[in-house]
């Protein structure tokens, strides 16, 4: 015999027996699983943030007839994330309940790099990496920071504080033509959720601008 005709020769009281236990088993993982992802309590409203980031360009900034690939930028697993984080120590790092970005940092960071560019006119070619783009420089960025912190204390309200470094990369021969670091911080008018959103809104305005004019700067 078998081993389909084994189990099919089971007996229908005991086939109805692991059918009940099966069931049973299935009910206990989703209510745990509930239980796990709400805490046992209704949960909170998600409310979404979308920063709004136009980086104007600057009438220093060179023209440039060198064509740019920009590479998915990188971070910290915590970073990598659509949660928007809180420092309230220098050593303790938590998120903000009930709130989280459109979209992970470094996707946040790579619109907003490739938006600056492509409105500046500044260029003729830029575009994602994953285009497949024919390009003379590749522009990696990693996201060291990208939270809010309270630098001034726990009464004072927190500042967003975002740290980008960036690499210029020749695609003939993969060599480094320049890398930098920037920093950026913004303080929120107030505690408040909305508050910090718009002083992260306003950092990383200020670093799409650095980092567009820096790459327009130093590529060849």
């Amino acid at each position: 015999m078998t081993k389909c005709d084994k189990q099919s020769a089971m007996p229908m009281r005991l086939q109805r027996k692991n059918l009940r236990a099966l069931a049973c088993a299935s009910l206990c993982i989703a209510a745990l699983s509930a239980c796990a992802i709400i805490g046992g309590k209704q949960a909170d409203p998600l409310t979404v943030y979308a920063p709004n980031v136009h980086a104007d360009a600057n009438n220093d900034w060179p023209r440039a007839s060198w064509s740019l690939a920009i590479a998915p930028p990188t971070a910290p697993r915590m970073l990598d994330s659509a949660r928007i984080l809180v420092r309230p120590t220098a050593d303790e790092l938590q998120v903000y309940r009930g709130a989280a970005w459109s979209q992970p940092a470094p996707q946040l960071l790579e619109e907003a790099v490739l938006g600056a560019l492509e409105d500046s006119g500044k260029i003729g070619a830029v575009a994602r990496q994953s285009s497949g783009i024919r390009a003379n420089c590749k522009l990696t960025l990693d996201i060291r920071h990208f939270e809010a912190q309270y630098a001034n204390g726990p009464d004072a309200p927190p500042q967003a504080w975002i740290e980008v470094s960036a690499k210029l990369i020749g695609n003939n021969d993969q060599n480094v033509i320049a890398s930098r670091s920037f920093v950026r911080t913004q303080a929120a008018t107030s505690k408040e959720i909305p508050d910090v959103a718009a002083a992260f809104e306003q950092a990383l305005d200020a670093v799409t601008a650095d980092v567009a004019g820096w790459t327009l700067r130093n590529g060849k």
